[in-house]
């Protein structure tokens, strides 16, 4: 493994930050000073800023089809707190937010440095959801949401969207504004009356029922990991 994705995996420090610690030779493996580039072996010994580096257990992450009225918070005083609602028997957290009259995919993990990656607004990562809107839609509808509405004194960027039913469509956005998609409706003059996330970058919703979670693991986490830590703002998944 190369020592800054180890040194990130560990919940040391960022791959960036890894870097430019290891550039000023703050990091050793056996008691050598390390080298960009460098690999660590399972039995090496890293020193991170002149404290050894314990090897991290292996990270969780869990794809949660949050029901409508689930809070996506940690604060465990909330009611329907999304940590007492899932009861997972270690400590995880929710990866950004789903508001409590949305339903769909939430991710929920104890990877810190996963999470930020991932909601970091820069990198453009895409989140798709099918919304149920009061009244029909029209081709201008469409249009006008695909190319940015002006909310919360901003334009939104532009985005994917795709009728699918006389009031139904399918929206990818690469931003998370606050109870954005329900912000835009209402400035065009609908109202949401049913908004389901599906996807998050390669995470798909797929058979899970409200309620119903399932761990992310081996090449589905991987694909994940791949892509988050890319920090490519040219990053397009429009094909998932």
């Amino acid at each position: 493994m190369r020592l800054n994705k180890f040194l990130s995996d560990s919940g040391v420090c960022s791959r960036r930050e890894a870097d430019r610690q290891i550039e000023k030779g703050q990091v050793l493996i056996n008691n050598e000073v390390a080298v960009l580039g460098a690999q660590v072996a399972a039995d090496d010994e890293v020193v991170y800023c002149g404290k050894m580096v314990q090897r991290s257990s292996r990270k969780t992450v869990i794809a949660l089809y949050k029901p409508v009225g689930i809070e996506c918070t940690s604060n465990l005083d909330v009611k329907d707190n999304i940590i007492t609602y899932l009861n997972y028997p270690t400590r995880v957290f929710p990866v950004g937010r789903l508001d409590k009259n949305s339903e769909g995919l939430i991710l929920l993990t104890d990877d810190g440095e996963l999470a930020n990656r991932i909601l970091k607004a820069r990198n453009f990562h895409e989140k798709e959801y099918v919304v149920t809107v009061d009244r029909v839609i029209s081709t201008a509808f469409i249009s006008k949401m695909s190319k940015g509405v002006e909310i919360l004194d901003t334009i939104t960027r532009p985005c994917i969207v795709e009728k699918r039913s006389d009031r139904t469509f399918r929206i990818i956005l690469t931003q998370g504004l606050n109870r954005q998609i329900r912000r835009m409706c209402e400035a065009l003059g609908f109202e949401v009356v049913r908004l389901k996330r599906i996807r998050i970058l390669n995470i798909h919703l797929g058979e899970l029922k409200a309620g119903d979670w399932r761990l992310i693991e081996d090449g589905e986490l991987e694909a994940l990991r791949n892509l988050v830590y890319e920090d490519s703002s040219e990053l397009n998944l429009t094909h998932l």
